[in-house]
């Protein structure tokens, strides 16, 4: 921890912290009270006034250092206080304002040290994996029902045209990979980070196949769990505890989604290896992972900090060279843009309705963090180049049709096939389903 005394020199701090945000900010109405009460107005003064006040000066010194990681600590901890406008808002300004490759002084140092020491480490052992999962999937399942959508997808949405209900997207989206997939009844499938289980449940429930789920969250094997007892599918899916290195059979499908975000970039080739022992030799695997659609980066230091430690986005330049190493073919690539920016509207409205319950699971402090990371997800996915990656993977004597429209017809005729949605829980209130306005 860096101790940095109220008592050093303001003015010095003042002149850099004015420097840094005048550099950053050409447009927007951006009004910063400074501790001693000054008042910083910054823009051209179009937009809606944003109104924020720094309670301490420490706070300032951490901003011009590294402010990637100060902003987010800053709202946490009470030093970034919104007078009017919501932090959504202040982010919403910072990054409309940045390119995607903007880096401003003088935190390229702090970024450089980052950059260099992601390329000594990025490998997520075993043991680490488990940890990494527990920090964030392990929380209180209580948190994710203020937010999620009722089948408990904590990933991204599919919005088609016109759809604007995140149920519908959620569905659309695990009807979207069963068709990439390609499945057939009695197939067997292997999905690598199985979350709250729903969309094995969907794999085994509409396209009849045999799913095997591996997840490292205690907290979530338990709901998984609970849910094919209630829908009676323990003939068609089960659930485990299990590292997907340490899986010991063979699949006509593989799925992950959500999941390969934690692999960490070392543990690419062990991952792909892992993926061509585990697929027949006649099998199709699908991606779906957090991406990003510019050269190689690190991840943001408050994202690996706080919300997900050992997770990195790549881009495809550093995947798709572990994927042909392994002797695997990719054979489609789709890049969803906006999905996810849409997804984290719905989940950021829906926490600020419930942010109450949030206070009473935990405290102030982690509501606030929660805040900021659903808001600094959103932008970053409107802003700075994030992006998901889906990615079918053939093994050599994979037989898929010759043109995409396998896919379109692949939804269509699942559309037909589904039942009425089975949810995880009905935790979710129906005042929580209601979009503020």
């Amino acid at each position: 921890m860096v101790f940095l005394p109220e008592k050093r020199p303001r003015s010095f701090i003042k002149r850099w912290f004015s420097k840094l945000v005048l550099s950053v900010l050409e447009t927007g109405n951006l009004h910063l009270e400074l501790p001693d009460g000054e008042c910083l107005i910054v823009g051209d003064n179009t937009g809606p006034l944003i109104y924020v006040q720094l309670t301490r000066w420490q706070a300032l010194y951490k901003l011009v250092l590294d402010p990637e990681l100060a902003v987010g600590e800053a709202y946490m901890d009470g030093d970034l206080l919104m007078v009017q406008g919501e932090v959504y808002d202040l982010l919403d300004l910072i990054f409309s304002n940045l390119t995607v490759n903007t880096v401003p002084e003088p935190s390229r140092t702090v970024r450089a040290m980052a950059t260099a020491a992601l390329r000594r480490g990025g490998y997520n052992s075993r043991s680490r994996s488990r940890d990494n999962v527990a920090h964030h999937y392990d929380l209180d399942g209580r948190l994710y029902d203020l937010f999620l959508d009722r089948d408990a997808q904590y990933s991204c949405g599919y919005f088609e045209e016109g759809c604007d209900d995140l149920d519908v997207a959620q569905l659309a989206k695990k009807r979207h990979l069963a068709a990439k997939l390609d499945l057939k009844p009695g197939h067997k499938v292997l999905d690598i980070g199985s979350g709250w289980g729903g969309l094995a449940l969907y794999l085994a429930r509409t396209c009849e196949a045999s799913v095997k789920g591996v997840t490292l969250s205690t907290e979530q094997l338990a709901v998984s769990q609970q849910r094919v007892a209630q829908e009676g599918l323990g003939n068609r899916v089960q659930f485990a505890l299990t590292d997907y290195r340490d899986v010991c059979d063979r699949f006509d499908r593989i799925v992950s989604v959500g999941m390969f975000e934690h692999v960490g970039p070392k543990s690419y080739p062990e991952f792909f290896a892992t993926l061509r022992t585990l697929l027949a030799d006649d099998g199709v695997a699908v991606l779906h992972y957090i991406g990003r659609a510019t050269q190689p980066s690190k991840t943001n230091p408050w994202i690996t900090k706080y919300i997900f430690p050992g997770g990195y986005t790549p881009s495809l330049s550093e995947v798709l060279p572990e994927i042909e190493k392994q002797g695997l073919t990719v054979t489609d690539i789709e890049v969803l843009r906006l999905h996810y920016a849409e997804t984290l509207r719905y989940w950021r409205q829906r926490f600020a309705a419930n942010r109450d319950k949030a206070v009473d699971l935990y405290d102030e402090r982690f509501a606030r963090m929660w805040e900021f990371y659903l808001a600094a997800s959103e932008t970053g996915f409107r802003y700075q180049g994030l992006v998901i990656h889906q990615i079918q993977i053939c093994a050599p004597e994979a037989k898929l049709p010759l043109t995409r429209t396998y896919i379109d017809a692949g939804e269509k005729r699942l559309a037909a096939q589904e039942e009425p949605l089975r949810y995880a829980g009905d935790a979710v209130s129906e005042d929580a389903l209601k979009l503020p306005a």
